[in-house]
């Protein structure tokens, strides 16, 4: 029998979701609110320069290849990725010359080396253990949709149970402070954890799993940036008939006793569905789509939630070149947990403030593409972790945005001016935006503002995350705010474990893929 689906949200999560169930045969709708589809990865462009406004680091290339394979064709059929060389480089506050961080095991463990000597074999034994965590997480954590606790009762699990439990109990910072001196490299090792939207002062020490990823895996970039990737997602899913509405905002979630019947468009149309799943922000979907008695977390738990940073985005068209940058470059300052606490600890609600100076994360796709600047000029995307605090203001283009925004961003041009060795960076400055905790609760109904949903915390990863089931018969929801986490591929699995339930299996694997595929 065809249901018919409604997806709230364009984001790869709800397009991915569309994708897959169109595949199955479903009658599928997404409705996007924005005028393009992608979310927090999407698009901007100005004066010949395109920026990606979110997601920038090409991880976990399996999850892509699955998902792909799903639907019968290939990461390499959809996209063409190149591998980065080096992963990344890094500036350290007081050093005269960065690092660069290559991928490949025997690459990473001799300029670990060079840098510290014996921290060759530390990293040797670190990898392993990243490697054997990661291969757990993703057989039996990641495609979990933890409906009962069965999984964890597997064997394999159980079997690790010695190793996991000091991995669960103490934190990344903690775990890799305790095997190597260098302060470079313990931030290297613990910088991950921001991906997490985290601190490694709070992220627990099993996410030294992340490590596997840049260091033994490599990074790659899809050419045309992470729009391509989700152009693909929508593509597959328009492919398989599912409609894609942009522009299209959703008023709220009909509700009939403990089920949904459709949804309420803000034109006022009513759209009769079978199943609903909302890929927005979890909190909005509860707080302003749903009515109080139907709403599966209350406004107390809610409270005690930990919010992922908030983000200071710059997007910086420059004039001339910058080969002081590569693809990707982070910038450590020696306060490193003093930043750390300045973002999540008790004060960054009470007093917030950007961190001046910050360590921060820059990226120059125009080093590897082309396509996104114009010839002889570069193209700069720039992320400052900072708390999520919606209340220091909108950023803005060309300076417009609101004072506090732009000053900070006014100092951190000059702080990557001065650590890089790029003294004019502001003179060849032609085109710049900024965006904030207050942009990202505007566009993206994001909870407190936070750029990444809910930060990996102990109590809110895996078991202890929301689960992709509302209390609602046949609402679902899915995303960076629940089941399994932030960031592209994981948004993806989330598509997945809705697909699984309403397959009815809770089991730990993956969807297998078609024998025919």
């Amino acid at each position: 029998m065809t249901r018919r689906v409604a997806v709230i949200g364009g984001g790869i999560t709800g397009l991915a979701a569309a994708a897959l169930l169109a595949d199955r045969g479903d009658d599928v709708t997404v409705y996007e609110a924005l005028d393009d589809v992608g979310g927090r990865a999407g698009s901007w462009e100005r004066d010949g320069f395109r920026f990606d406004t979110g997601p920038s680091w090409y991880l976990m290339p399996e999850v892509f290849d699955h998902f792909f394979a799903l639907l019968g064709t290939t990461a390499a059929a959809e996209l063409d990725l190149v591998r980065l060389e080096p992963a990344y480089r890094v500036y350290g506050e007081g050093e005269t010359e960065p690092f660069d961080v290559v991928s490949g095991r025997e690459s990473a463990v001799a300029a670990f080396d060079a840098r510290e000597p014996g921290a060759g074999a530390t990293l040797e034994r670190y990898l392993d253990s990243a490697a054997e965590i990661y291969d757990l997480a993703v057989s039996r954590f990641l495609y979990d949709p933890y409906v009962s606790w069965k999984g964890l009762a597997h064997p394999d699990v159980l079997r690790r149970l010695p190793a996991l439990a000091p991995l669960l109990t103490r934190s990344l910072a903690s775990h890799v402070d305790a095997r190597f001196d260098d302060r470079l490299l313990r931030q290297i090792l613990g910088y991950p954890a921001v991906f997490l939207g985290s601190s490694p002062y709070v992220a627990p020490s099993l996410y030294h799993l992340m490590s596997h990823l840049d260091l033994d895996d490599g990074v790659l970039y899809p050419q045309g940036g992470f729009t391509q990737v989700i152009a693909a997602v929508e593509r597959l899913a328009r492919s398989r008939g599912a409609r894609v509405h942009t522009g299209t905002k959703v008023a709220r979630i009909i509700t009939v006793g403990d089920r949904t019947t459709g949804i309420e468009l803000a034109g006022g149309e009513i759209v009769s569905a079978d199943v609903v799943i909302s890929t927005a922000d979890m909190h909005h979907t509860e707080t302003e789509l749903l009515p109080p008695e139907a709403r599966t977390r209350s406004n107390a738990w809610w409270d005690k939630r930990v919010s992922s940073p908030g983000a200071l985005l710059l997007l910086l068209g420059v004039e001339g070149e910058l080969p002081q940058l590569s693809h990707h470059t982070l910038l450590f300052t020696e306060k490193w947990e003093e930043g750390f606490d300045a973002i999540f600890g008790a004060g960054a609600r009470i007093a917030p403030e950007i961190p001046d100076p910050a360590s921060l994360y820059i990226c120059r796709p125009s080093a590897t593409d082309p396509s996104v600047a114009p010839p002889g000029h570069e193209n700069l995307f720039v992320l400052v972790p900072m708390p999520a605090a919606p209340e220091l203001g909108h950023g803005g283009v060309d300076g417009d945005g609101d004072p506090r925004i732009e000053t900070a961003a006014d100092a951190v041009i000059e702080q990557i001016a001065q650590w890089t060795g790029i003294p004019d960076l502001a003179s060849r400055i032609r085109v710049r935006r900024t965006i904030s905790p207050a942009d990202f609760e505007t566009d993206f109904g994001a909870f407190r503002g936070g750029a990444l949903g809910l930060a990996h915390t102990l109590g809110q990863s895996a078991m202890f995350r929301p689960g992709n089931r509302s209390k609602l018969e046949n609402l679902y929801y899915a995303g960076h705010s629940v089941l399994p986490g932030v960031g592209l591929p994981m948004c993806l699995i989330s598509a997945e474990l809705v697909v699984k339930l309403l397959d009815g299996d809770t089991g730990t694997g993956r969807l297998p893929v078609p024998p025919e595929r």
